[in-house]
């Protein structure tokens, strides 16, 4: 399975701009990368995998903002479409278990 993280976090006073660095640098430190400028993945092995990444990602969060949490199977993931500017990407794969490790 998947997770995406997706975050709007204020940004306006420096100490805010500061929560929203090391929220994001939280989340690479817990092995996501990112999408987009506020959007995160990661593979998850399974439900108990997901639960643990799900409690480190609260003790990280930032007071102001919103961020969500959403989960998908491998297949939705494989579906996904991609584009830089008019161009499509090329089709995602799901990492073996010997490219994660």
């Amino acid at each position: 399975m998947w997770m995406m993280v997706m975050f709007d976090l204020p940004v306006l006073e420096k100490a805010e701009r500061k929560e929203a660095t090391d929220f994001r640098n939280h989340l690479q430190d817990l092995g996501f990368e990112m999408a987009q400028f506020s959007v995160y993945m990661r593979f998850c092995t399974g439900q108990a995998h997901a639960e643990t990444l799900v409690k480190r990602i609260k003790e990280g969060l930032p007071r102001g903002g919103k961020t969500e949490v959403l989960f998908f199977t491998d297949k939705q993931y494989e579906r996904m479409l991609s584009f830089s500017g008019q161009q499509r990407g090329k089709p995602r794969k799901n990492p073996t278990q010997y490219d994660l490790f």
